[in-house]
């Protein structure tokens, strides 16, 4: 565990120095603001939509980092063969790519935080004080972290095997899909032919559902949420990154990096 810790420590180190990630995160910041703006135009229902657009701002920056950087974790090491040099010390592959993951998880850690922090100094403008309700809110921001990690464990998994650009077209286009694993367990019951009842059936349980991360509408309306779904939740994504990463572990493994 000490050599993955010195590859997340250093992945971690690179993606601060990045530019990117503080214009990303001054443009979160920045939507955050203008929900302040939008929601006291709204009058009564300032709150709801400053949390719902500050949310969505974490959420959408979140995923840029996640599916770009995440992607470009593993083909740039490739392509500047640097990977060479790293992987000649006494570091197997799978501590690389765990190592990878790990640092990019802290680092959007660190920026879902900073914005975090943003919406509830928003809030506090707005309201002037932080109710117990609000703390659905902190929940919503913690769902919103554990849907990244999965992003990032996907990206990784397709960055290993193809090329840059269709590991974002591949993580953007499985990310969608998770959004509607709901829909297709109710495609199940309707009027289809056995064959694609089975079909939406495998669907419905392999694909990532992102639905589950889906909170934003409680945290904005206060309604509170229960600790057995922070937990499953949680059970969830650790379960399903492990999986994925396992499988990205074998497949590097088996990669020619000639």
């Amino acid at each position: 565990m000490t050599r993955v810790l010195i590859v997340a420590r250093n992945t971690f180190s690179e993606a601060v120095r990045d530019r990117v990630l503080y214009n990303l995160l001054l443009f979160a910041l920045l939507m955050i603001a203008s929900a302040v703006v939008v929601g006291q135009i709204s009058m009564a229902i300032e709150s709801i939509v400053m949390v719902s657009l500050g949310l969505s701002a974490i959420s959408l920056i979140g995923l840029l980092i996640a599916v770009f950087t995440g992607v470009g974790l593993v083909s740039k090491e490739i392509d500047k063969r640097t990977l060479h040099a790293v992987l000649a010390k006494p570091l197997r592959r799978w501590e690389f790519l765990l190592g990878k993951f790990g640092g990019l998880v802290l680092t959007l850690a660190v920026n879902t935080a900073a914005m975090g922090a943003g919406l509830f100094l928003a809030m506090l403008f707005v309201n002037h004080h932080i109710s117990r309700a609000d703390s659905t809110v902190l929940i919503a921001v913690y769902f919103i972290l554990l849907k990244l990690a999965l992003v990032v464990a996907l990206a990784m998994l397709f960055s290993c095997f193809t090329s840059p650009i269709l590991a974002i077209l591949f993580t953007g286009g499985l990310y969608i899909a998770g959004l509607f694993v709901a829909q297709m367990h109710h495609l199940q019951s309707t009027q289809l032919n056995p064959q694609s009842q089975k079909l939406f059936s495998v669907l419905a349980y392999v694909l990532p559902n992102f639905g589950n991360y889906d909170v934003m509408g409680a945290a904005a309306h206060g309604r509170s949420i229960a600790g057995s779904l922070i937990a499953q939740t949680t059970l969830y994504t650790l379960v399903y990154c492990a999986l994925v990463l396992s499988i990205a572990a074998v497949i590097f493994s088996r990669k020619d990096l000639k």
